[in-house]
């Protein structure tokens, strides 16, 4: 019979998908092998009625979809237990290899079946594909995770239209850029964009994050613009700051949120965009500035936008490193590119946690160069020098200084 290779997607999608997948498949089909893809990530391995919900992927059909936006193979976040786990799949169509493109919980998974498949004595190597947007997996330092730099593009023109609205308008914006736990989005889009604030959570180091210490962040910048002789901007906050803010702090701030069966507040489904702006407009109401303000949420448009050639040639790589790996007899690993452009494996046992054995995000480096330059020349903040001229706005212009809120 002759080899199969299967190859899914989970997670959330990110630009380069289909370049992976369909660079994996040339490079087995050139090799002789099946190439599965499946519809509904794991689903397809383990569900009963899903067991015929995948497609053969010859070169034709890879030829086509690997310069587009989304997944050609439908997602999914189903996550199979142990007891769900079974042979049946893989004997079938005498499967080889398992290509996952995702996160570090489908890298996971992937070791789980393989482990189960070889104590079923089916031995099936497993190489994992490290996607996301929000570029907060632990690569290499340097190495950002593929569709980061399309999304950040694809964000960037999104935020200079909205720069020059404000512009017209005389008006701010109030843009809240996706992040799990991270601020690469949020940050790399605000540099590119010369933003005049942007607001993540790692600048929170040394202190408590806040929904005060936030809005005053946002007043600084705005306040700060008004001295200058500018009524408008773009602030950016990363939504990563919600996983930084307490429960109490959320229930506390005066919006109305519902909650799940544990008691804690259900943010999926919410704008956080309108959430800031609503507490900011209140801030500047209380202290009687006339600025007006609009919300923005920015993130699920960025993720299935075509690839641009970066990742496109980055995906490339990946995807036929898959092979490259396979064939030095290389699993359990996910693949990445070094800054020598070379293919190596990182194992994920080498990125757990000790303790808790989870994988913890990359987050930005606060001490990098560009971090300096963006706040000490970019950013637009209340500082010492402003005190005097502030007091038209402010009643204690100190209390929003930028170091003094974060105690930098």
């Amino acid at each position: 019979m002759k080899k199969s290779v299967v190859i899914l997607c989970a997670g959330g999608p990110a630009p380069g998908m289909n370049t992976v997948v369909a660079s994996v498949a040339k490079a087995f089909l050139a090799d002789g092998y099946n190439v599965i893809g499946l519809h509904g990530g794991y689903g397809p391995l383990f569900k009963e009625n899903e067991s015929e919900n995948y497609v053969n992927i010859d070169y034709k059909m890879a030829d086509r979809m690997f310069s587009q936006g989304g997944s050609v193979l439908r997602m999914s976040r189903y996550k199979p237990k142990d007891n769900e786990f079974k042979t049946t799949f893989f004997e079938k169509h005498n499967v080889k290899l398992l290509v996952t493109v995702g996160g570090d919980d489908t890298a996971s998974t992937a070791n789980r079946v393989a482990k189960f498949l070889e104590s079923n004595n089916l031995k099936v190597a497993n190489i994992h594909v490290p996607k996301t947007i929000d570029n907060d997996l632990p690569l290499p330092e340097g190495i950002p995770t593929f569709g980061y730099h399309s999304a950040k593009e694809a964000g960037t023109a999104i935020t200079l239209t909205i720069s020059e609205d404000a512009r017209t308008n005389g008006t701010w914006f109030v843009v809240s850029a996706m992040g799990r736990e991270a601020g690469h989005l949020a940050f790399g889009i605000g540099m590119a964009c010369q933003a005049p604030m942007v607001i993540m959570p790692e600048m929170f180091s040394k202190v408590e994050c806040t929904f005060d210490r936030i809005i005053r962040l946002m007043v600084s910048s705005i306040v700060k613009r008004q001295l200058m002789g500018i009524d408008y901007g773009v602030i950016i906050i990363s939504e990563g700051v919600f996983h930084f803010l307490s429960d109490d702090e959320i229930k506390n701030c005066g919006i109305q949120f519902t909650y799940d069966e544990h008691g804690h507040p259900e943010l999926g489904t919410v704008s956080k965009g309108q959430i800031f702006d609503t507490l900011l407009g209140r801030r500047l109401k209380e202290l009687g500035i006339k600025i007006k303000s609009r919300p923005n949420d920015m993130g699920y448009e960025l993720r299935c936008v075509r690839p641009i050639a970066y990742d496109l040639a980055y995906c490339t790589a990946l995807g036929t490193g898959v092979h490259k790996l396979f064939t030095e007899g290389v699993s359990g690993c996910m693949v990445t590119l070094n800054k020598e452009q070379q293919i190596v494996p990182l194992y994920l046992k080498d990125l757990e946690d000790p303790k808790t054995g989870k994988i913890q995000p990359r987050l930005l480096n606060m001490s990098s160069d560009r971090i300096k330059q963006y706040y000490g020349y970019i950013a637009n903040y209340i500082t010492p020098e402003d005190y005097e001229a502030a007091g038209k706005y402010l009643k204690n212009p100190e209390e929003y200084d930028l170091k003094k809120i974060l105690n930098w």
